[in-house]
């Protein structure tokens, strides 16, 4: 490898703001803040979701056909319009 060109790979913690959920993982994202881990120095990266505290992965997901039948109902008001010939 080409000295000089690559990006400063390294360890970074990403911080979930919903639930305060923090990762470590290797990354080139470039931040200015930092947090202190285990007396060590890491920069800091916030995420507004997560797998933690997003629904399609916590299973808290609402499917629209479940909500009180508001699809059907659309169904039922707008199915005459298209039916013109």
């Amino acid at each position: 490898m080409k000295e000089g060109i690559h990006p400063n790979y390294r360890d970074v913690v990403f911080v979930d703001q919903s639930n305060g959920f923090q990762f470590v993982t290797r990354s080139t994202v470039q931040t200015k803040e930092t947090i202190t881990i285990d007396g060590k120095a890491m920069p800091l990266v916030k995420l507004e979701t997560t797998s933690e505290s997003h629904p399609f992965y916590t299973g808290t997901q609402k499917s629209i056909d479940n909500l009180g039948g508001r699809v059907e109902k659309f169904r039922n008001k707008f199915a005459r319009v298209g039916l013109k010939k």
